[in-house]
């Protein structure tokens, strides 16, 4: 999957698209007058074992791009080969990237490996989320899977902004203290502006208070970025928690208000 985003007067548009099946690019919906809101899709219900999916995307000069999921992705139990995804994302100077799929939700057994590569240009902006379920939860497949090994990587000009990675074998022991404490549901959220980041952080507490349940904390990079985990007891929890975080990396970081996505 490929997809190029320019700014156009005034206004920024989709200007190229390709992809083949398993995955599919929704036409752009206009919920949003700065940002091209895309949903990227896998219309066969979900990832299995040996697959290999590569999504492309290039945002120009000051365009802002929104990409999200209309749904959670089901990762499908492997019997010999991983599920493997590589997301690359350049973004020009000072565009705006909007990376907010919904959840990932890793059958039992199921192997996935994926990384989520970035590529900042000088002033541009980032809100990018990266979460998963513990498995189908509901039928007791907790922690049930057997690997997740995921990789974000934000670099710029600079070098290297960030570089977090987790790789996890299904297993029990990651309910317990010091890991997912009881806690089904985690997420990454990593934000990259050059303004607003110190009032993004002051702020993060206040934006989680009507969230039940759910547990947010958040650090300063070394330079140009924050980075928030997520730990979540339900997926509605999970949902909530995101989507307060993102409004107020919006609001503090991208001067945009809060953002409803409309889902199928």
């Amino acid at each position: 999957m490929s997809l190029r985003f320019e700014r156009r007067g005034g206004r920024t548009v989709l200007a190229g698209c390709r992809f083949t099946l398993p995955l599919q690019v929704l036409a752009p919906v206009a919920l949003d007058d700065d940002a091209c809101v895309v949903s990227l899709l896998n219309p066969t219900g979900g990832v299995v074992g040996g697959d290999r999916l590569g999504v492309e995307v290039e945002v120009g000069r000051d365009a802002h791009a929104c990409l999200t999921t209309p749904s959670a992705t089901r990762v499908y139990r492997a019997t010999v080969e991983p599920a493997e995804q590589r997301v690359r994302l350049r973004v020009a100077p000072y565009a705006t990237v909007e990376w907010v799929p919904d959840h990932t939700i890793p059958s039992a057994g199921a192997a996935l490996r994926q990384s989520l590569e970035i590529e900042a240009g000088a002033g541009a902006r980032l809100v990018a989320i990266d979460a998963f379920a513990a498995g189908r939860v509901a039928r007791g497949e907790a922690w049930g899977f057997a690997r997740l090994d995921c990789a974000l990587t934000v670099r710029d000009a600079g070098g290297l902004v960030l570089h977090d990675r987790f790789v996890l074998a299904g297993s029990d022991r990651w309910r317990g203290l010091g890991f997912a404490e009881g806690h089904a549901y985690f997420a990454t959220i990593v934000a990259i502006a050059d303004t607003g980041l110190e009032q993004f952080v002051a702020d993060l507490p206040g934006a989680l208070t009507a969230v039940d349940g759910a547990r947010v904390a958040a650090a300063r990079l070394p330079r140009r970025g924050v980075l928030v985990r997520c730990l979540a007891p339900t997926a509605p929890a999970l949902a909530d928690a995101l989507a307060a975080v993102w409004a107020l990396a919006r609001g503090r970081l991208l001067g945009r208000p809060p953002l409803t996505l409309r889902k199928l």
